[in-house]
């Protein structure tokens, strides 16, 4: 694969990106979630490379290589968001494809809301609307029951001290137990060890949880998710409801969800030949 690094300065931090792709093609950006870095798109990057994008996969703030300020508030996501305008920037692009899965999708989700001029087609995967995430966080139940882990995740230092034993042993299972089998090789998860290794990383990717609680953003003027987006959910989420996927259309103007009855919240890794297909099939009709 032929992968190029840079780091970006925007926003008041540097980030680490990886690209690939010509860098004249239409830009696609790819944003990872938690507890994953730029690798989390390992099984996109070459396929849309290839088919002329200029692929853009930034490790967000607070992991990998990438920054970590200080302080929950810098976690808070308009600064997320303002950190992918700022890659947008950087570029020099007016407007790009953007897919976002987890807390990237979150990210994105908000991107969406704050800054709908910069995006031609947005695809999300399994993280619901920003309303419709927060109603169910406190008012649904079984979601509730769901979520207990982001409840533990406001703990100052509990999370850190749990997750760093034996070698982040628990994140690295995390993802292998969550996923279908096969989804991730020891030596994949060896490359998650290290960027969770990095120092202060797993408080930084922690504090995304803390400051989504502690530290609100400003609503945007609308809920209203107005450009074309394709929502990819794997039905099988340890961490989702599925019910979510559907309640999350009602505010989108041009929105299609597709549902993957036999993946996990793990979508890209599991079904990554179906998931660029259909990306690249809704993206080429605005390339």
């Amino acid at each position: 694969m032929d992968l190029r690094e840079r780091y970006i300065q925007t926003n008041g931090i540097k980030l680490h990106v990886m690209e690939a792709g010509p860098k004249d093609g239409p830009m696609i950006m790819f944003l990872h979630g938690f507890p994953e870095f730029w690798y989390a798109w390992r099984k996109q990057i070459e396929y849309f490379a290839k088919k002329g994008y200029l692929v853009v996969v930034p490790d967000q703030r607070g992991y990998n290589l990438s920054d970590k300020p200080q302080g929950i508030p810098s976690y808070k996501v308009d600064e997320l968001a303002k950190d992918a305008v700022g890659i947008i920037d950087a570029y020099g692009r007016d407007r790009i494809f953007l897919v976002g899965h987890d807390w990237g999708a979150s990210v994105s989700w908000w991107t969406a809301l704050k800054y709908p001029e910069r995006l031609q087609r947005l695809v999300i995967m399994n993280v619901p609307h920003p309303k419709v995430m927060t109603k169910n966080l406190f008012t649904n139940q079984k979601q509730m029951e769901k979520s207990w882990y982001i409840f533990y995740f406001q703990l100052p230092g509990a999370v850190e001290k749990f997750a760093s034993a034996n070698n982040y042993a628990w994140p690295v299972t995390l993802l292998a137990k969550t996923s279908r089998p096969g989804a991730f090789t020891k030596e994949e998860l060896e490359k998650y060890r290290e960027a969770f290794m990095q120092p202060g990383a797993f408080s930084a990717m922690v504090n995304w949880y803390r400051a989504a609680l502690q530290a609100p953003s400003e609503p945007p003027a609308s809920f209203r998710i107005t450009m074309p987006i394709l929502v990819l959910w794997g039905v099988n989420d340890v961490a989702i409801i599925p019910e979510q996927a559907e309640e999350s259309m009602t505010y989108c103007d041009q929105g299609r969800l597709v549902k993957f009855e036999k993946a996990t919240h793990w979508l890209q890794h599991e079904e990554a030949k179906k998931v660029n297909k259909m990306i690249e099939d809704f993206f080429s009709q605005q390339k």
